[in-house]
C-alpha cells in the first residue's frame, strides 16, 4: 500500500473543513464493501481496496481525515432498511466525525413536499420531521436543526413550494421545528446527536431579529436538559465577517458560548480559501478568551460539484499579500487517451491541458487511460456510445483527488499564515492598515461588551473590503440575498481559460444539477 498522508494528524488547531460528501462518491465506498460494484480490474495500479478512497478509514485511506458533513437531504432516511450505498456514513469508523445537515435546502426547493408553516398539520411535513430527526440522532455526531432558509421569501417558486412567504412565517416555522426537535431528540446522554441552532437572516436587521427569536433554544437555564448544543451560521451570518464578529460578541455576553455546552459553530457552504484562515483566527480568539473547547467548522461541496462538471483541481496558490485560491479547469476527456499509459501528471501537462499539475495520492496512481476509459466505438453501461471518455468510476477517482487538494489547500493556508504570510484580505487597505488577527484580538480582549462592539464598528470600512463567502464585498454585504451570479477567476495563461474559483456558490443551478444527475444514475 502507498504511504499514507495523514491529514488528521496535520490539522493542528485550525478551523475544521468538512468535505460535504456526495452520495455519488459514498456509493462506491459502501457498495464495494458488500458486492463487486467496481471490477478490481478497473482499478488503477496501486489501488487494491476501495477503502483507500475513504478518508474516514484511518487504517486504509490514502489520506486519512476524520471529519465530514453529510446531508440528510440526499440520504436514505429509512434506517430500518439496509442501504449499502450509505455504508461510508452509516457504518463509519469509531472516532470519525459527521455533521449531519438537516435538509432545510430541500424544503426550500420543494423537494420535500408539504406545507411547512408552523402548526400546518401537514402529514407530509410531519413525516419528514420524524425521519430526519431519527436519522440525525442515529448517524451524526452533531446535527443541524430543521430551519427554513430566509432566502425562500425572495423566491416565488420556493415560497410556493414550502408555503413560506414572509420572514415572520420562516421564523415561526423554524421555531416550530426547533420545539419538535427539542422535545423528541434522543439526547446526547442516550447516544443521540448534539444539535446546532441555525441562525438565518439575509441582512443585518433580519439576522438580528432571527437571533433574538432563536437564542433561547441554546439557553441551559431555560431548557436545562434539552437545549441545543452550538450554532450554525446560515444566510448573511456565513458570508459577512462584520456580522459574524457582532454575533460572537453577543453570544459571549449572552452566556451562549459556554464550555461543555456550546462547543461548536458551523459555517454553511463556506469555501473561499481566505476564510479558512479568518475562521481559524476567530476560533483561536474564542478559545483564548471565552471557551477553550470551542471549534469552528465549515463545509462546501466544490470538490464534487467541480468534477460533475468536468472540472479538476490542478494547483493551490498562496501569493503573499494577494489572493489565495484553489484552481480548477476542464480536465482531459478524449477517447484518444483510452490506451495511453503515460502517468496522468505527465500527460495533462505535456498535452497543454494544465499549465502545471499538483499531485494527490490518487492522481499519482493514474495513467491517462484510467480516467479516459472509453475508446471510439465503445458502449457505455446503458449500451450506447457516449460523447465522454469517462465512466462513472472516472468521476469518483477525480472527486477523491479534488477532495485531497481542497483539504491540503485549507491546511497549507493555515500553515503559511502561522509562518507570517497573509492573503490580501487579512490586512486593511487603508486607515491604520491593521491586520485581521490584531483586530480580532482587540475585540475579544476588550473588558466589556460595549468596548468590544465599539472596536468592531470602528473597522466598518475594513469589513466591507473582505469578500464574503459568496463573493460579495462592500455595501452588498449589508443587504445581500442568497441568489447570486456565477463567479470566475481568470489566469494569465492562454492554455487555461476561465479557471473556476473556489466556491460551491460559484456553480450555477444547471451545474449543480449535473451532480444530482450523477447521483441519480448510481441509484
Amino acid at each position: 500500500m502507498p504511504e499514507q498522508d495523514n491529514l488528521t494528524a496535520k490539522q493542528n488547531d485550525y478551523a475544521v473543513f468538512l468535505p460535504a460528501i456526495s452520495g455519488f462518491y459514498a456509493t462506491f465506498i459502501g457498495k464495494q464493501r458488500n458486492e463487486q460494484y467496481v471490477d478490481p480490474a478497473r482499478f488503477p495500479q496501486g489501488l487494491t481496496d476501495m477503502e483507500q478512497l475513504n478518508w474516514l478509514n484511518s487504517s486504509k485511506a490514502l489520506f486519512p481525515y476524520k471529519w465530514s458533513l453529510y446531508s440528510g437531504g440526499h440520504a436514505n432516511l429509512d434506517l430500518g432498511k439496509t442501504d449499502w450505498s450509505e455504508d461510508m456514513v452509516r457504518n463509519r469508523e469509531s472516532g470519525s466525525f459527521i455533521l449531519g445537515d438537516s435538509g432545510g435546502f430541500q424544503i426550500a426547493k420543494g423537494l420535500w413536499e408539504g406545507d411547512w408553516k408552523a402548526n400546518s398539520g401537514c402529514p407530509k411535513a410531519q413525516k419528514k420531521r420524524e425521519l430526519i430527526l431519527n436519522w440525525l440522532d442515529n448517524v451524526a455526531d452533531y446535527g443541524m436543526i430543521l430551519d427554513i432558509p430566509t432566502w425562500v421569501i425572495h423566491d416565488k417558486k420556493a415560497s410556493k413550494a414550502c408555503g413560506i412567504t414572509t420572514l415572520e412565517e420562516a421564523v415561526a416555522a423554524t421555531k416550530f421545528n426547533n420545539e419538535y426537535f427539542m422535545s423528541k431528540r434522543k439526547g446526547k446522554n442516550n447516544g443521540g446527536a448534539k444539535y446546532l441552532n441555525v441562525l438565518q437572516g439575509d441582512n443585518h436587521t433580519s439576522a438580528e431579529a432571527w437571533y433574538q427569536e432563536m437564542k433561547d433554544f441554546c439557553n441551559p437555564e431555560k431548557y436545562p436538559n434539552t437545549h441545543f448544543d452550538g450554532w450554525a451560521m446560515g444566510g448573511q451570518n456565513m458570508c459577512d465577517v462584520h456580522l459574524v464578529l457582532k454575533r460572537l460578541v453577543a453570544l459571549r455576553y449572552d452566556g451562549l458560548l459556554q464550555e461543555g455546552i456550546h462547543d461548536w459553530m458551523h459555517f454553511l457552504g463556506t469555501s473561499k480559501l481566505e476564510w479558512a484562515v479568518l475562521l481559524t483566527v476567530i476560533q483561536r480568539a474564542v478559545r483564548k478568551y471565552v471557551n477553550p473547547a470551542f471549534t469552528i467548522s465549515f463545509d462546501c461541496a466544490s470538490p464534487f460539484l467541480a468534477t460533475a462538471n468536468g472540472q479538476v483541481y490542478f494547483e493551490n496558490v498562496f501569493p503573499h499579500n494577494e489572493k489565495w485560491s484553489y484552481r480548477m479547469a476542464p480536465s482531459a476527456d478524449d477517447k484518444k487517451y483510452a490506451t495511453d499509459t503515460r502517468p496522468w501528471a505527465q500527460g495533462v501537462v505535456a498535452d497543454g491541458i494544465y499549465p502545471r499539475w499538483q499531485d494527490s495520492p490518487i492522481s499519482k496512481m493514474l495513467q491517462m487511460k484510467d480516467i479516459c476509459i472509453y475508446k471510439p466505438g465503445d458502449l457505455n453501461k446503458i449500451g450506447k456510445e457516449g460523447k465522454t471518455s469517462w465512466d462513472s468510476f472516472s468521476y469518483a477517482l477525480l472527486m477523491g483527488h479534488n477532495v485531497y487538494l481542497h483539504l491540503t489547500a485549507v491546511q497549507e493556508a493555515n500553515r503559511r499564515f502561522d509562518a507570517g504570510e497573509h492573503p490580501a484580505m487579512m490586512q486593511q487597505e487603508g486607515g491604520d492598515y491593521a491586520y485581521f488577527e490584531d483586530i480580532v484580538e482587540r475585540i475579544f480582549a476588550a473588558p466589556d461588551r460595549a468596548t468590544a462592539e465599539a472596536v468592531i464598528e470602528s473597522y466598518s470600512s475594513y469589513w466591507m473590503q473582505i469578500v464574503g463567502t459568496r463573493g460579495f464585498k462592500g455595501k452588498k454585504t449589508l443587504n445581500a440575498r442568497t441568489q447570486f451570479n456565477a463567479l470566475f477567476d481568470m489566469v494569465d495563461e492562454p492554455e487555461v481559460v476561465a479557471v473556476k474559483s473556489e466556491h460551491s456558490e460559484d456553480f450555477s443551478s444547471d451545474e449543480m444539477a449535473n451532480l444530482d444527475r450523477l447521483e441519480n444514475e448510481q441509484t
